[in-house]
């Protein structure tokens, strides 16, 4: 997000005292509250909570206190409250005065999905009216950066960036490092039809799992991605023949999209679309859930599917109805979006039509 201007959004004090990737969570919330009427002064607090995940925390920060440690210089007396990962929801209940459950969640890649998922438990559980739930993560940082690199998962078969990302296309050889936030309002019924409050999406499932297969690739078989995606139906109450759009996690790499598209293949066919958001984003990383979430939501309030970037030549492997080329309307009352992370944990949030 490089036309973030924190000191003239977030004002400088709240600019000096945070890590970008807080920076960007701040912005994103803003803007979620805008969109669902929401004023923090007029809310019951106690009933409000924030969750939001995050795969690295505040790396921007730890990497500029290090190399000021290392050059002999006192590290800064916020490195702590700047980069560990729990202070982003802290300061956010700090910023809105939400005095309800605060927690951060690190799933990796799947992280801002397990915060949704987590947070739409709290409501369901009648602890909160409302929880604000989501994802940041700002890795653009060199060591993130080489370190991916190092594991040849970085995208590097092209010069030109825009065209890098290639979710499910034949040439595909890696993800693109991306940044961004996503904050998603979740509200009781009751409690939002009481304020006649907006509507947009019902989050109907939520499933999480593990591979328990590998610290970093996936299940040969997919199996903690599949459990994750019946569950949500499950608590869904709802088949996998009812599904009408995946946000697929879909990163770019090869034998992670081939994995994910056999298994929608099998469950849910060529009946439903699929997009892969990742080919015009990047990869944000413990932001990518919320993101991808948000998008789904906004597909469902559209009834239109945008399409997948830089699919030039789809991988003839993948046996489900992509969507390239230009936004498809079309009718869309069940969607899954999925997100998979390091470590085999799986995500998988299951929206309907209001």
């Amino acid at each position: 997000m490089p036309d973030l201007d924190p000191v003239l959004q977030l004002g400088g004090a709240w600019a000096r005292r945070t890590d970008r990737y807080s920076q960007l969570a701040f912005v994103a919330g803003e803007e979620a509250l805008a969109m669902a009427g929401l004023d923090p002064a007029e809310w019951d607090a106690p009933r409000v909570g924030v969750v939001v995940g995050t795969a690295f925390g505040g790396v921007t920060t730890l990497q500029a206190q290090v190399a000021r440690q290392l050059r002999g210089e006192k590290v800064s007396v916020l490195t702590v409250p700047m980069f560990a990962p729990n202070m982003l929801p802290g300061q956010l209940c700090v910023h809105w005065g939400a005095r309800g459950p605060s927690f951060a969640t690190s799933t990796a890649c799947a992280s801002g999905g397990t915060a949704i998922g987590m947070g739409a438990q709290l409501v369901h559980a009648g602890v909160c009216d409302i929880v604000l739930a989501g994802g940041s993560d700002a890795p653009i940082t060199p060591i993130v950066s080489a370190a991916f690199a190092r594991m040849d998962a970085l995208a590097s078969g092209t010069n030109e960036p825009a065209a890098a990302s290639r979710p499910f296309d034949a040439t595909r050889d890696g993800f693109v490092l991306g940044e961004g936030a996503a904050v998603l309002v979740l509200e009781r019924t009751a409690h939002a039809a009481a304020r006649k409050a907006p509507v947009l999406a019902r989050l109907v499932g939520f499933g999480a799992s593990a591979d328990a297969h590998h610290i970093t690739d996936p299940h040969p078989e997919g199996v903690g991605l599949r459990q994750a995606m019946v569950s949500a139906l499950a608590q869904a109450g709802a088949s996998a023949d009812e599904v009408d759009h995946v946000n697929a996690h879909a990163t770019g790499t090869p034998k992670g999209d081939l994995l994910e598209a056999g298994l929608l293949a099998r469950l849910v066919g060529r009946r439903a679309s699929v997009t892969a958001s990742k080919g015009t984003l990047g990869h944000t990383m413990g932001a990518a859930g919320a993101i991808e979430a948000a998008l789904t939501v906004r597909a469902i309030a559209e009834q239109t599917v945008p399409p997948t970037a830089n699919v030039d030549c789809l991988d003839p492997r993948v046996e489900v109805d992509v969507v390239v080329g230009a936004p498809r309307s079309q009718r869309i009352g069940l969607v899954l979006s999925n997100s998979s992370g390091f470590g085999g944990q799986n995500a998988v949030l299951a929206f309907a039509a209001p």
